[in-house]
């Protein structure tokens, strides 16, 4: 091909693009005063998690601030309006807005992640990005309740990383289904089975204590059973405490071996 053709043919293939956009533009502009919003699709980009926010919440929030875009024409819908006043629902992250040239409007919405509840001086929410966030009134997200005097600089703190601990073990998880915080500030963990309460202390050396738990749970309880004690008391080095529903007291000594660590109880 000549370079003259090769020319003309880019030329006239610029002129056809231009003028579509044009056409475009100019179709739109002309139609905007008449086309409709008849369709409102609200997306939680996070659906999968807790829902503290719903499609009804967002739908009277726009009500009640005269933004619900259906029925209007595409130049009275206010996209960024909408952002704006979402935004300021303590439940959301981000919001996204977009009108399409039909009319349609989508709002795409990320919520803001419990990580745990915290009931004591206060009662709310931490999130997963250590930020303080209120209890919905009419939704409640299933996670981990934190109660007593906890602090919000302990529950962004110390307290974050130990439930995000809890959280990551598998056995903890499931076996641990509340944290209360003593006025001297020591730590009790209340377990989903059985009635002792288990004594942290401080949350020094948590991982330490916890495992020395773990291996009574499995060495010792499973032997003699769990279910004959209140407390059980980790705050000690090498031994588990543990305080009979009688009253009785009974240590527990964890002892180092070369092949394995074993559990010798002196009185259970």
């Amino acid at each position: 091909m000549k370079p003259i053709w090769k020319y003309i043919l880019i030329g006239f293939f610029t002129m056809l693009v231009i003028s579509y956009i044009v056409f475009s533009l100019w179709r739109f502009s002309g139609r905007e005063k008449t086309i409709v919003c008849q369709n409102l699709e609200i997306i939680f980009a996070d659906s999968s998690n807790s829902q503290l926010v719903t499609q009804t919440d967002v739908a009277h929030i726009l009500e009640r601030n005269d933004l619900n875009p259906l029925g209007k024409t595409i130049k009275d819908i206010r996209t960024e309006s909408i952002e704006e006043i979402l935004h300021k629902n303590p439940m959301i992250k981000s919001v996204e807005c977009y009108l399409a040239p039909t009319g349609a409007v989508t709002i795409r919405i990320s919520q803001r992640c419990p990580k745990f509840r915290v009931v004591g001086w206060g009662s709310y929410y931490i999130d997963i990005d250590r930020k303080t966030m209120p209890v919905s009134k009419n939704h409640a997200a299933y996670v981990p309740v934190v109660s007593g005097r906890v602090t919000v600089s302990m529950a962004t703190g110390e307290m974050f990383d130990f439930v995000t601990y809890l959280a990551n073990d598998p056995f903890w998880n499931a076996q641990i289904e509340q944290i209360y915080v003593c006025d001297d500030m020591k730590i009790e963990l209340i377990p989903r089975v059985g009635d002792a309460i288990i004594v942290l202390g401080t949350l020094d050396n948590y991982q330490s204590k916890l495992e020395k738990l773990y291996k009574l749970y499995q060495k010792g309880f499973n032997v003699v059973g769990w279910n004959k004690y209140k407390t059980i008391d980790l705050q000690y080095k090498d031994q588990v405490v543990c305080s009979r529903i009688d009253q009785q007291s009974a240590q527990t000594k964890i002892v180092s071996e070369e092949k394995k660590d074993s559990i010798i109880a002196s009185k259970l």
